[in-house]
């Protein structure tokens, strides 16, 4: 088999790294990623996305958009989302 590196997948579609397209690629994965992981904890706690806005005192349409990877949110409201949750949050750089 004659396969592809994924990363030379990704730099063919977006570019080398550091330039502007693949940064705003790489930011909307952790977006995606984050979104990802809210949705499960909160399906986990047994919650919709109305119960947990009221919880943490903000709109189910802001849940809505940080599950989707549609909203750049602040470290201290996703810490206060996961709060919610009953979570903490771990920010490791690598």
């Amino acid at each position: 088999m004659n396969l592809t590196p994924i990363e030379d997948l990704i730099t063919e579609d977006f570019g080398k790294v550091g330039t502007a397209e693949r940064d705003a690629f790489e930011m909307e994965c952790d977006a995606f990623i984050i979104g990802e992981q809210l949705k499960e904890e909160r399906r986990r706690a047994g919650l919709t996305q109305e119960e947990l806005a009221e919880k943490i005192g903000t709109k189910k349409s802001f849940i809505s958009r940080v599950e989707k990877g549609k909203a750049d949110i602040q470290l201290s409201t996703l810490v206060k989302v996961f709060r919610g949750l009953g979570r903490r949050v771990s920010i490791r750089v690598l």
